[in-house]
């Protein structure tokens, strides 16, 4: 690491750990179903929550007037007590957001005037901007899309937001690791097409995790390691849509068989990167991110399987999103220093 960049690490970092609390805040919004509580945006004036008793009942009036209230919360209930807590949640998942934009702009800024960026890092950075940007927007297009008729957001909005968001975070981990390893590193190109298969492949996963969260499918067939009734692949899986293509994407049964099965191809491809790691002479940080990549696979792996036994329960929940940013986060690590 070169001592000028050292800055510019330290707020690539920094960006990537708010990144991170922003998934988890954005987990507990979602298993809290917190997440059609706030049914407008604006950039300023939403900036901090109602301060008012009479801005709080306002606030209420307006939520009653959505689908989420009127088909769901009016049988609970549901108080103003209730919706400060939801709204809460929202809230901070959309401030934490705006915080991530000041954090990037306003310190990118900087090293531009103070010439601290070089030409490829500047248009790393424009990258990660525009994927900050589109975050932003996906988030709010993933909300509208439970403020219509139906009260609960598109699966296939959720995955899209979800999925930006691990992709940026690595993204800016990747940009952080080019200035934290200057230097190329042996590159065994065998190692780097597994660990991009890989890498694919639980991005795929992600996107199912997605799937299963938006259309509430880890609440069904309970039961590992066959679905239930002593069945690889449930019955249900062929019922439920008119193909098998609508299965897999739109159905509840068919998104669980596919998030589920993809697991042991996650698993089986980072155990094959490590025992054919063995016969390669490689350095540390290449050897403690396979090792790394191993350890948290099998703890992620391990953490599904509750997660499913137990029927989601939210702590669980947010434990296996939370080790899935770790396993990115390795994985990222690892093909990072097998590519360069």
């Amino acid at each position: 690491m070169k001592k000028e960049n050292k800055s510019v690490i330290i707020w690539l970092l920094s960006g990537c750990v708010l990144i991170f609390i922003m998934v988890v805040v954005g987990g507990i919004t979602r298993l809290t179903n917190s997440g059609l509580s706030m049914t407008d945006w604006h950039l300023v004036t939403d900036t901090f929550p109602p301060l008012s008793k009479a801005k709080w009942q306002e606030a209420f009036e307006r939520y009653k007037q959505f689908p989420e209230y009127q088909k769901i919360n009016i049988h609970n209930d549901f108080a103003l007590s209730d919706y400060k807590f939801i709204y809460f949640w929202e809230w901070f998942h959309r401030f934490i957001g705006r915080a991530i934009g000041m954090v990037f702009i306003i310190p990118f800024v900087y090293f531009l005037i103070r010439k601290k960026l070089d030409k490829s890092t500047i248009k790393k950075c424009v990258i990660l901007l525009f994927l900050g940007g589109l975050q932003g927007f996906f988030g709010w297009f993933m909300v509208k899309s439970g403020l219509i008729d139906n009260p609960d957001v598109s699966h296939f909005r959720l995955a899209l937001h979800l999925t930006t968001a691990f992709i940026t975070f690595a993204y800016t981990f990747w940009v952080a690791l080019d200035l934290l390893y200057p230097k190329k590193a042996t590159i065994e190109k065998s190692l780097r097409t597994i660990a991009r298969v890989a890498l694919a492949i639980l991005l795929l996963q992600i996107i199912y995790g997605g799937f299963v969260a938006g259309l509430n499918a880890g609440l069904i067939h309970n039961h590992w390691p066959l679905m239930s009734d002593g069945q690889f692949i449930h019955d249900s899986v062929f019922q439920e849509q008119k193909n098998l293509f609508l299965s897999f994407t739109e159905g509840k049964s068919g998104v669980q068989f596919i998030h589920r099965t993809l697991a042991y191809f996650v698993v089986g491809l980072i155990v094959l990167l490590y025992f054919k790691s063995i016969n390669f002479s490689l350095d540390k940080a290449q050897t403690k991110g396979i090792n790394l990549l191993l350890l948290l696979v099998f703890i992620q792996f391990g953490l599904g399987v509750l997660t499913l036994i137990y029927g989601v329960p939210l702590w669980l929940g947010l434990i296996h999103q939370v080790s899935a940013f770790f396993l990115l986060t390795a994985m990222t690590f690892t093909l990072h220093r097998l590519s360069k």
